[in-house]
């Protein structure tokens, strides 16, 4: 079913964030949301039932797997035929271990993660999850991030590129 269909249907889909890991990610979660046009989606709390649930991954914090697994479970209990779509730090470095739970239908590594919106026009739920990730030595430009009111706190992205 098709993000159009949907909204025919249900005046609009629902998309809810979750963030695992570092200030970073909380900026770039809070960036890709604002792709999410308030007149084609509706943003949602993610304890609550949405068709598309987006999950920031963090590689670094202790038991990343089991976290992402739970997030993932708790999600399809709230809506089972929702659309799972992780990104980040864990999307990039693990790509078909994230693909490969149960319940996840795209993966976006670290140049395609703030294009996300891109890949959502078909929001069927897939057998395997897709991924669109590249080597981390092709993420070569700079994509801006900033959180403003999704914390207590405002959060800039500022990344530096070492050329030796």
């Amino acid at each position: 079913m098709n993000v159009d269909q949907i909204t025919k249907n249900i005046i609009k889909p629902r998309v809810a964030f979750h963030t695992l890991g570092c200030k970073l990610n909380f900026s770039e979660t809070a960036t890709i949301s604002r792709d999410f046009d308030e007149n084609r989606f509706e943003r949602v709390n993610f304890d609550l039932p949405a068709e598309v649930y987006v999950i920031n991954t963090c590689s670094v914090t202790e038991n990343a797997d089991k976290r992402f697994k739970g997030l993932v479970a708790k999600v399809l209990k709230q809506n089972p035929k929702a659309f799972v779509a992780a990104v980040g730090c864990y999307a990039q470095l693990q790509p078909e271990e994230l693909a490969a739970v149960d319940g996840v239908d795209l993966v976006l590594g670290a140049t395609e993660k703030f294009k996300l919106i891109d890949y959502l026009d078909d929001l069927t739920k897939k057998t395997t999850g897709a991924i669109h990730s590249c080597e981390i030595s092709s993420a070569n430009y700079y994509e801006s991030s900033y959180s403003l009111g999704d914390r207590t706190r405002a959060f800039l992205k500022v990344q530096g590129w070492l050329r030796l």
